[in-house]
């Protein structure tokens, strides 16, 4: 599917966003390509998808991926070598205490990414104030087994003094190794964090750079989202793909705060629902709430991204009945290949698509891009074959897309009530009234080109540095001025743009606290405590500073007014339902008692009829 919806002058500028199902493109004059993805060579669709919205050779490509997180996911990255200080060979093995399920005693942990053979030690120690205690000698690496590409370097203390793992870098670059160092992947304490973000980076470059690498020469200039929320260059990217585990989702997230925004809800959670996953995150005050770590396949990634929460529910997750007879849907999913029975490919499972095509939610005689009319009776006989009925599939698995939302608000201390839920994804403007309605959620927000919205917000997030550094002495913060002036200076240097906005912020904790709160400043700690978390200590407990961060965020590739200025007279009259509505992106479903009315952007605003305006 291709259509144009041209206002001039950016037609240059392309994000493509890479699904599990499709592909989807957007030309910054507000052109856009649905295309199916291509899973063995995920650069093929976008590049065909380019092609159907780029007049030749864009000047710019902002580009979404999934390589780095299915790589993850399905095991298929690189052999890795770790290199730890000695007596810490078994840190990724021992990880943390933390159970998986409390109640399960045969539950096992993820494998780690690296087994005994390939952990080689090195002896020298830091102690916890960076000092040497037991220096290293250049040259004393042990060998690395035969078959090893990636090497990860990850030594004591190292997040406070990198000095000896530079040595050890050095000495096996030498030999021609990829090195990945975690005192430039993820320099903050916590070794067992610390040591498997190094080693996920490590595992995942030699499949992620030649991919990357691959799609140099599809525009002037490639830009990847990061799991942050903002754009880094190609060549950054390629030596830290750990940072691009968020990447798609990270670009719908900020499209759709500037939409909400726009709209009048700076309170918002956005709703992305594609064709194998669904992702939410809590807008406050415009700005996607944040997160220092996240847990992929089982492992902890130590690096920044926005707080988004992902359930294995889409168009295309597969519905059955399990073996005590109860309907469960996903995270199994269909993919883009067979898909969903009604698309015709060879697919014979039921999927949340077949399920809304028999309810009346899809139109009898809908086509999907590629994909011709979707097969009603194709549907259908996949429902019966699975004993399962087309309300109980979206039944479950709205429910289940609830408690994802109540995960990101309720379980946050934020009530939905007073919240927007922005719909985007092929799918998610199906089931979004549903879910807000059941949360008694203030308003739904369809944003304009609902369906490709990711790939929007490649074009419309900024470009981002940012840095981070343990700090040593978490009781006392003399200095601590100057070394964020100078943490801010090298993030500003990272991203090469002298106008760069710099923002800081520490990462504080109560002495005797395990775990840390993002803020502003020291002073604003005890009132942000209170707010996560109900109380703050009047005690005269110090509060402790254990990291800095500084982030610099240069401009966008363009404006979201400019990339959707084509779609601002979408809606001519108001929306009543129940009826659907088909859009060439995406499929909206309202209710009865909902009514929708043309919102700023293009957006439709619906509410419960006789709701607040």
């Amino acid at each position: 599917m291709s259509t144009s919806n041209v206002v001039g002058a950016q037609h240059d500028r392309i994000g493509a966003d890479s699904g599990g199902t499709f592909t989807d493109v957007v030309g910054g004059d507000g052109r856009i390509a649905k295309v199916p993805s291509t899973p063995d060579d995920p650069g093929a669709a976008v590049r065909r998808g380019t092609a159907a919205v780029a007049d030749g050779r864009p000047a710019l490509l902002a580009h979404g991926t999934t390589v780095a997180t299915n790589a993850l996911l399905e095991r298929r990255g690189a052999v890795v070598a770790l290199v730890p200080t000695e007596g810490f060979a078994d840190v990724v093995e021992i990880a943390r205490q933390h159970r998986p399920s409390l109640y399960d005693p045969w539950v096992d942990r993820p494998e780690p990414l690296v087994d005994r053979a390939h952990r080689l030690e090195v002896r020298e120690r830091l102690a916890a104030d960076g000092s040497v205690l037991v220096p290293y000698v250049a040259g004393t690496v042990p060998q690395v087994p035969e078959g090893t590409q990636a090497v990860a370097v990850c030594l004591l203390h190292a997040d406070l003094d990198p000095f000896h793992e530079l040595q050890v870098a050095a000495d096996l670059a030498a030999a021609g190794w990829d090195v990945s160092v975690s005192s430039e992947v993820s320099p903050e304490f916590r070794e067992y964090e610390r040591t498997a973000t190094t080693v996920v980076n490590a595992y995942l470059r030699p499949v992620c750079g030649p991919y990357l690498e691959g799609l140099a020469g599809a525009a002037d200039e490639v830009l990847v989202m990061g799991s942050g929320g903002g754009l880094l260059d190609l060549p950054a990217a390629a030596a830290r793909p750990a940072t691009l585990l968020l990447s798609g989702p990270a670009a719908g997230v900020q499209a759709a705060a500037q939409v909400a925004q726009a709209c009048g809800f700076p309170d918002a959670v956005t709703f992305d629902m594609g064709g194998t996953s669904t992702d939410v995150c809590l807008v406050l005050d415009g700005a996607p709430a944040p997160a220092s770590e996240r847990t992929v396949a089982g492992l902890p990634v130590r690096l920044p991204s926005l707080d988004v929460h992902t359930i294995g529910a889409g168009g295309g997750s597969v519905a059955a009945l399990d073996a005590g007879g109860a309907l469960v849907v996903g995270p199994r999913s269909a993919g883009a290949v067979p898909g969903p029975a009604c698309y015709g490919h060879g697919g014979t499972e039921p999927t949340v698509t077949d399920a809304n095509l028999v309810l009346g939610r899809i139109p009898a005689g809908s086509s999907f891009p590629g994909l011709g009319t979707l097969d009603l009776a194709a549907a259908q006989a996949a429902l019966d074959r699975a004993g399962v009925t087309a309300a109980g599939v979206v039944e479950v698995v709205e429910a289940g897309m609830e408690q994802a939302v109540r995960a990101v608000s309720v379980e946050r201390g934020v009530d939905p009530a007073g919240l927007a839920l922005v719909a985007f994804g092929g799918a998610g403007p199906l089931h979004a009234c549903a879910l807000a309605e059941s949360l008694g959620m203030a308003a739904v927000v369809v944003p304009a080109a609902a369906g490709v919205l990711s790939a929007v917000g490649l074009l419309v997030s900024r470009r981002r540095a940012e840095r981070v550094r343990s700090w040593a002495t978490p009781a006392d913060t003399a200095g601590l001025d100057d070394a964020l002036a100078a943490l801010a200076a090298a993030a500003r240097a990272e991203l090469g743009d002298p106008a760069a906005t710099v923002t800081t912020w520490l990462d504080c904790r109560y002495a005797g606290q395990s775990h840390e709160l993002r803020v502003a400043t020291v002073d604003d700690f005890p009132a942000e405590h209170a707010r996560r978390n109900g109380y703050r200590r009047d005690d005269g407990t110090p509060v402790e500073v254990v990291a800095l961060r500084a982030v610099a965020e240069g401009a966008a590739p363009a404006q979201v007014a400019d990339v959707l200025a084509g779609w601002a007279d979408r809606w001519d009259a108001p929306v009543v339902g129940p009826c659907t509505v088909t859009r060439e992106d995406c499929t909206i479903w309202v209710p009865a008692g909902w009514v929708g009315e043309p919102g700023p952007l293009g957006a439709l605003v619906l509410r419960r009829d006789g709701g607040p305006a």
